[in-house]
């Protein structure tokens, strides 16, 4: 592996790479610890929260708590050019990959603490 510590070195889509994996990885935890179901049940309800349009308003229910860099971090990854899906509505799927992008800055980062704080926020909300 790279010097992972060097986030900021990172294109923006990468960090959305790594970002979306942690970010479904979250969720799949906070699901599976609410309780033993059928993994059919799992996936369906982890793709109600993994999807542009979920992550686009998580974005805007955590923007007030982001610091300068963060934020900063995020508009580079909405800003990213990139191919929007077909089923995606375009402005919710820059702000995903901003979201994304973020997540991953901050794992990379190593800011373990940060990144619960974050993820906490988005999902207990």
């Amino acid at each position: 592996m790279g010097n992972l510590n060097r986030a900021d070195e990172y294109s923006p889509l990468v960090l959305a790479y790594i970002g979306d994996a942690v970010y479904e990885l979250y969720v799949r935890e906070m699901l599976v610890r609410r309780g033993n179901m059928p993994v059919d049940k799992l996936h369906k309800a982890a793709t109600m929260t993994v999807n542009a349009s979920a992550q686009s308003e998580s974005f805007k229910r955590i923007e007030d708590r982001l610091t300068g860099d963060e934020i900063a971090v995020f508009k580079r990854g909405r800003n990213a050019k990139s191919a929007v899906p077909k089923n995606a509505d375009m402005a919710d799927y820059r702000s995903a990959t901003g979201l994304e992008a973020l997540i991953g800055y901050i794992y990379l980062s190593g800011g373990k603490v940060r990144l619960d704080e974050i993820m906490s926020l988005i999902l207990d909300s």
